[in-house]
């Protein structure tokens, strides 16, 4: 697993607000949807856009919002079902356990914890069936262990 990898911290939430306002609008330019900005509007959307079912709309928006720059979403890049649904289930679990209260300060733990990991999904699903055509279009339960639930 990846150790060495120092996440990009957010210093307003303002500019967290902006990535997830940028999702949903589709007006996020391309190159910052990073690793980071996916964590960052997950939670955002989590904690504070009840409107919105996450489980029943992040892939459509996440679809929707690569199509809008350009991306396709194929058997081999794009959207990726089990990736997003184990951060979903990852960023739920953060949100349940942590102190941290304010937006900025909740993304940033959340980005230096093990949830943040790049390779955090692979704790639970093996890199063959995680990088599989099958999990990247569908979710795929987990074949190492169980996705933690709050």
């Amino acid at each position: 697993m990846t150790t060495d990898f120092t996440p990009r911290l957010f210093e307003r939430d303002a500019d967290i607000r902006a990535i997830g306002a940028g999702l949903l609008a589709c007006t996020l330019p391309r190159e910052a949807w990073t690793h980071e900005a996916h964590l960052a509007a997950c939670l955002w959307l989590l904690s504070e856009r009840p409107d919105i079912d996450v489980d029943a709309e992040i892939a459509p928006i996440i679809r929707r919002f690569n199509e809008s720059v350009g991306g396709v979403n194929d058997d081999t890049q794009g959207y990726h079902d089990s990736i997003t649904r184990a951060y979903v289930a990852g960023v739920r679990l953060f949100l349940a356990e942590t102190p941290e209260t304010g937006l900025t300060s909740r993304v940033n733990a959340l980005l230096r914890s093990p949830v943040g990991a790049r390779d955090w999904p692979l704790r639970f699903y093996s890199r063959d069936l995680l990088f599989s055509v099958p999990a990247r279009r569908g979710f795929v339960p987990p074949d190492l262990a169980p996705l933690p639930a709050p």
